[in-house]
């Protein structure tokens, strides 16, 4: 699919962005005049879009974005979308059948731009249902493309690179859904930590691509009133994996805003993905590059020299840029 052009993104120089404090603050990439800062994604680059916490049956700003999604694919090639978990609000789904399909995913993302392959992974909130019935959606769905609850995908990128993803599942290497499994997330019972923690080390030590990011729904370091277990366990468990292997990204959704934090003795970007419906407050924390709680989605482009992340809002205006280099 890919087009002879190179699509230009447009960074507005006048519109406010909601800063991390929760008070509206023009950005600090924004020129002081009304000229607008254009930033072009390459049409040879490799580009795919990630969303999540996406179902709310197309209230608050899903629909928007989902046709935001769609002229952003129409406009530049997109690859695919990665759905980091959290499709389904609030019990997720109950089988394959179930009407949530329709209302939260496939009466929403109708643009016929996105009728390309999407690999999620699960959410919390989808392991409050029937998280088989996610898996198995792919026998049902030519463009739903989950091969089992962890996975990985090597990419083909440029002239001479690769792109390694690597999709893990987030909720089970977490304590604290194993403690309320009987009561609300059943399925995470049967979930072995260790099994996918040998898993994503074996993965990542084989990995020799250009390019590594791993992607899961809950974020290893965030602003939030979530409980901290949630990012202890994974700073335990998973953060020392991608350190071992020099990861270049690890993006995480669950928040409902944006977020990008640095930590000290670590080189990777760690990135919160906002919501593709309802957002939340945000404020900074130790680390953190930039936060917004502007609701959107990011595209993620990759070439032989650089890898880079933009954070979109809803209107596609970049809120802020991540980038790598390779010699």
């Amino acid at each position: 699919m890919k087009r002879n052009h190179t699509f230009i993104l447009l960074f507005a120089g006048a519109w406010l962005l909601t800063a991390c404090n929760g008070t509206p603050a023009t950005s600090k990439s924004t020129a002081t005049d009304t000229a607008a800062r254009l930033t072009a994604i390459d049409e040879d680059n490799f580009n795919f879009i990630v969303a999540n916490d996406l179902g709310r049956n197309g209230y608050y700003d899903q629909k928007p974005i989902a046709e935001s999604m769609g002229e952003l694919a129409e406009e530049i090639d997109i690859e695919f979308v990665a759905a980091a978990g959290d499709v389904h609000h609030f019990e997720g789904v109950a089988s394959v059948s179930d009407p949530l399909w329709m209302t939260n995913y496939e009466l929403i993302y109708s643009h016929p731009e996105l009728m390309l392959d999407w690999y999620p992974v699960l959410g919390n909130h989808e392991y409050r249902g029937n998280t088989q019935a996610v898996i198995d959606y792919s026998d049902v769905s030519r463009r739903w493309v989950m091969p089992d609850r962890y996975y990985t995908k090597s990419f083909e990128v440029g002239d001479s690179s690769t792109l390694r993803i690597v999709w893990i599942d987030t909720t089970p290497l977490i304590d604290k859904y194993h403690k309320e499994a009987e009561e609300s997330y059943r399925d995470v019972a049967a979930q072995s930590i260790d099994e996918q923690l040998r898993w994503i080390d074996s993965t990542l030590a084989q990995a020799d691509e250009t390019w590594t990011i791993v992607i899961g729904h809950h974020p290893i370091y965030a602003d939030t009133d979530k409980d901290d277990e949630e990012r202890e366990n994974l700073q335990e468990r998973v953060d020392t994996i991608l350190r071992k292997y020099d990861v270049d990204m690890y993006i995480g959704g669950h928040i409902h805003n944006f977020q990008h934090i640095r930590v000290p003795g670590s080189d990777i970007d760690y990135v919160v993905n906002t919501s593709g419906s309802l957002s939340r407050e945000v404020a900074p924390i130790d680390g953190t590059v930039f936060c917004s709680s502007a609701t959107g989605f990011s595209v993620v482009s990759a070439s032989d020299s650089t890898l880079t992340l933009y954070m979109l809002d809803k209107d596609r205006h970049i809120l802020h840029t991540i980038e790598r280099t390779r010699q």
